[in-house]
């Protein structure tokens, strides 16, 4: 069995959304991955930005809330399956380090062909200044999978708000302790991907160019790694979801597609 994982930061309602939606559809659509991750979901609790995106293509969907945007609204992350859910979903409130910034971490069980599968889909504080809260998210983040009881390696995807060289992306490498622990996932891009793996690409995205930021990698796939059976072998990870058409991106970021052998 194959799996094919993709991650997008929605960035919610902002810019000409109803320009954009249509644009990440039609390549969600054509991309037809098993599994989605979705960041900046918006929902009021009858119905979220993740399953309007979707809406018709055969994904269930898991919201998790983060924070109230106030007037009813939650803001926070989804995870999407087109293979059934089998249990409980998770919701993991972040530590946010004495800041004001509220994040989640949500997971869900995928039953598949090859036993069940936790799905995890997060975003870190986003301030460039922040590492250390985003230490202490990655901390709890690594605790979370560590107490998750299932047949396969977990997947953690998500806009970590961070470089591949950063502490905190180190730490789930397996490059660097924090507070004398360590933690192992397996970056799929770093892995097998090609290029710079930008995701944050203000020559290429118009939405992100407005920032001034320098060009960044900092949405991820992650799985855990491999079994003595071979069961999570990353065969493929690109950039995805960066079409532009008509100065329209889909979001601000791109996003990362993954496909892994079970």
């Amino acid at each position: 069995m194959e799996l094919t994982v993709l991650t997008i930061n929605t960035w919610s309602r902002s810019g000409p959304w109803d320009r954009r939606y249509p644009l990440l559809r039609r390549q969600i659509e054509t991309l037809a991955p098993d599994v989605i991750g979705m960041q900046e979901v918006l929902s009021d609790g009858k119905r979220d930005l993740a399953s309007e995106i979707v809406e018709g293509l055969g994904y269930e969907v898991v919201f998790g809330e983060a924070k109230t945007m106030g007037m009813g609204i939650a803001f926070g992350n989804a995870v999407l399956s087109r293979l059934p859910f089998a249990g409980e979903p998770r919701l993991v409130p972040l530590p946010n380090a004495g800041t004001r910034d509220r994040r989640c971490l949500v997971g869900a069980r995928i039953q598949t062909p090859a036993g069940s599968l936790p799905l995890w889909c997060t975003h870190l504080a986003f301030r460039p200044h922040h590492g250390f809260v985003r230490e202490a998210q990655v901390l709890a983040i690594a605790k979370a999978l560590r107490e998750t009881d299932a047949d396969l390696s977990p997947i953690l995807v998500g806009d970590f708000n961070a470089r591949p060289e950063s502490t905190e992306m180190r730490f789930l490498r397996g490059l660097h302790s924090l507070e004398g622990q360590s933690c192992y996932l397996v970056d799929t891009f770093g892995e097998v991907g090609t290029g710079d793996g930008f995701t944050r690409d203000p020559a290429r995205n118009p939405f992100a160019a407005r920032h001034h930021e320098r060009p960044r990698r900092i949405d991820y796939v992650y799985v855990g790694p491999p079994d003595e059976h071979g069961r999570g072998v990353v065969t493929e990870a690109r950039v995805a979801l960066d079409a532009v058409e008509g100065g329209v991106a889909g979001s601000d970021h791109f996003g990362v597609q993954a496909i892994i052998r079970y």
